[in-house]
């Protein structure tokens, strides 16, 4: 329990995967022009990150390394999370056809999403346990929801400032996700 919560408030706030490490960049800044659809596109992350985890971490430690192919370690991840993407996308579709609709392409391009993968394999490369990984895993997706949130009700009220053509829209986004990140290296030590 005592590494538990470091690995989990770590990977929220010092390690946050978008804010901190850039992973997931492109549905960070795709999908968070709205609130709503950025609460729908954090719970589906949330779902297929918290799975991948355990389940790339089984498949590594007890198929991959016994077997000594652990050469296929790219492979096998994509198509672990290319599959949780796809039932997560059927599942979306047939509860609620709105969001769907609103993360468009966003939605199976989870399946790309470079955080996802980089949890997987930082699981790995820290050599973390079963458990650990879960966690690691579930505080991710947390941060990347959270970071996802913050810039998309950072966004809705730019939409209603006046502002210069040049600047509005994405130039912007980016430029208040560098402040938002500047703002989370203040965590650093913390944990």
């Amino acid at each position: 329990m005592g590494d538990l919560l470091p690995i989990f408030f770590g990977v929220i706030f010092v390690n946050n995967l978008v804010l901190i490490q850039f992973l997931g960049i492109c549905p960070f800044m795709g999908v968070s022009k709205k609130v709503d659809t950025s609460i729908g596109m954090g719970m589906a992350v949330t779902f297929v990150m918290t799975l991948a985890a355990v389940i790339t971490w089984m498949i590594h430690n007890w198929i991959l390394v016994p077997f000594g192919i652990e050469y296929l370690q790219t492979v096998s991840f994509i198509l672990v999370i290319a599959s949780l993407v796809q039932f997560v996308e059927m599942a979306v579709e047939k509860i609620s056809p709105s969001l769907y609709q609103s993360l468009g392409v966003f939605l199976p391009l989870i399946t790309t999403n470079c955080a996802i993968m980089g949890l997987a394999l930082l699981n790995i490369t820290n050599e973390y346990s079963l458990l650990e990984s879960a966690v690691h895993g579930v505080g991710g997706a947390i941060g990347f929801t959270i970071a996802l949130l913050l810039i998309a009700g950072i966004r809705e009220q730019l939409e209603l400032a006046k502002m210069n053509d040049l600047v509005k829209g994405i130039s912007v986004a980016f430029i208040v996700a560098g402040v938002i990140s500047v703002a989370f290296l203040g965590f650093e030590g913390v944990v």
